[in-house]
């Protein structure tokens, strides 16, 4: 723990269910801190909090705040920690800066306990949750004394964090590093990945070019003798550390993945790395991005010292992260796959993906476009991806932080996809429709509450 943390004996965030914050606040948990929180609505994953013994309120309201949080006698052991997700209206927000709270943006925290540890940090537009799941996995098994904190909740442990022990010696940490809100630039790490520099979040950088500009700059703050390791074709400029290349089949790559096959639904590959060849790694998740994604992973990992051994058994062994191609039916009738794309790379992945596990089979998606700025930059992007299905179903868009944009909503995206089969539909229309058809592979992608509708859509296909 940082030692700016030593005093602290409370900490309160403000939108305790977003995945990097509920980390954090399961980090302080296990340091012994009282934590509690607010936020807008409850989700699993705030009632999973709750249940590890956190207080959680769903209104903006002093009232439900803990009386500990509120005493200003305890005001410089107590934390509070933002999302910026949170408007400056916020009336519990406002509260706290009136009285002179501690208050730091997740992020920051972010930096501060990573800032005397050394730290491997996974960076991209995408990529990043399954590559830096799939690392921290790696460590683990190797016996390494390492603690994640992930965008995501990793299938084999549960959590959206892997808690070491930081006391002990030799102890590193796994970041998925944000660039949402230029988050990453909090970051000095050892080592770091930079997987993918597509445009996006152009409502914080205004420019595909602002947002790469960026991405450089957070390459040079790698520590000037670590290691940085940038998938292939990627324009990371000059730094001081040690950069490498990686992809799935670039002969011209430091690391690359030989030989892929698919044998019994994994993906069989060799490894070939500057001095020798990793034979027969065996991974059992769906789609060669996520090959390429453990390419980037073996390699930091094998940098980092571990023996191949252990690689091969982390990776034979790794069991993905939840909405991350995650199948949630398999049934002899149907499948149903659930996915957190929400960029049209992403979905073009997924939806390949599909494509090539079940060939021949009629893909019908549910997409939910997550921000009106998003679904504005990037409207032809989504509906070139989303053709590549059989059938689209869109849903209205998610707003969250945003206010509406005039002329933009989903309409924009349905009017250019160009499968016959495309609907916009309610909750309600899509249930029913999912209930009156038997879709041979079905698929939800998005980054808002899209992910409400698994237990429904899962509790109508079960009875089919």
């Amino acid at each position: 723990m940082n030692a700016r943390f030593d005093n602290i004996s409370q900490v309160y965030f403000l939108g305790i269910g977003g995945i990097g914050m509920s980390a954090l606040a399961r980090y302080f948990m296990a340091s012994g801190k009282i934590v509690a929180g607010y936020d807008r609505t409850s989700t699993p994953l705030t009632l999973g909090l709750e249940r590890e013994g956190m207080k959680i309120h769903y209104e903006d309201s002093l009232e439900k705040i803990p009386a500990s949080i509120l005493d200003e006698r305890q005001l410089n052991s107590t934390l509070i920690v933002v999302t910026p997700a949170i408007p400056s209206g916020h009336a519990e927000l406002n509260w706290f800066k009136e009285r002179g709270y501690d208050l730091l943006k997740r992020s920051e925290v972010l930096g501060l306990i990573t800032g005397d540890v050394p730290t491997m940090a996974v960076a991209g537009t995408h990529g990043k949750t399954t590559t830096s799941t799939i690392l921290a996995h790696i460590l683990r098994i190797a016996g390494r004394n390492c603690t994640a904190f992930l965008g995501g909740i990793s299938a084999n442990y549960g959590s959206n964090l892997v808690l070491g022990v930081p006391s002990r010696a030799n102890h590193e940490i796994v970041v998925e590093a944000d660039e949402f809100d230029r988050s990453f630039l909090t970051l000095h790490p050892e080592a770091a990945i930079v997987t993918s520099m597509d445009a996006d979040h152009l409502d914080i950088y205004g420019s595909a070019d602002e947002m790469q500009r960026t991405y450089r700059r957070f390459a040079s703050q790698v520590s000037p003798d670590g290691l940085l390791l940038v998938r292939r074709g990627l324009d990371i400029g000059q730094t001081s550390a040690r950069q490498l290349s990686y992809s799935i089949e670039n002969d011209d790559s430091d690391y690359r993945a030989d030989r892929i096959r698919v044998e019994d639904g994994m993906y069989i590959f060799d490894l070939v790395t500057p001095g020798f060849v990793v034979q027969g790694l065996r991974l059992g998740l769906p789609g060669r991005h996520n090959v390429e994604n453990a390419v980037a992973a073996s390699a930091l990992a094998l940098e980092r010292g571990v023996d191949m051994v252990s690689l091969k058994e982390a990776l034979s062994g790794f069991r993905g992260v939840q909405r991350r191609f995650d199948v949630i039916v398999r049934t002899e009738n149907t499948t149903y796959i659930d996915d957190y794309a929400h960029h049209p790379e992403e979905i073009r992945a997924v939806i390949t993906s599909a494509r090539e596990l079940y060939p021949g089979k009629h893909i019908s998606v549910v997409f939910q476009p997550h921000l009106y700025s998003r679904t504005r930059d990037f409207a032809d992007g989504f509906a070139e991806a989303l053709s590549l299905a059989d059938a689209v179903y869109l849903m209205d868009i998610y707003p969250a932080r945003e206010l509406p944009i005039p002329g933009v909503d989903s309409l924009l995206i349905l009017k250019s996809i160009s499968c016959a089969e495309k609907k916009l539909l309610s909750r309600e229309e899509l249930l029913s429709t999912i209930a009156s058809n038997t879709p041979q592979v079905l698929m939800t992608l998005g980054a808002g509450d899209i992910d409400q509708l698994i237990i429904p859509i899962q509790k109508i296909l079960e009875k089919k």
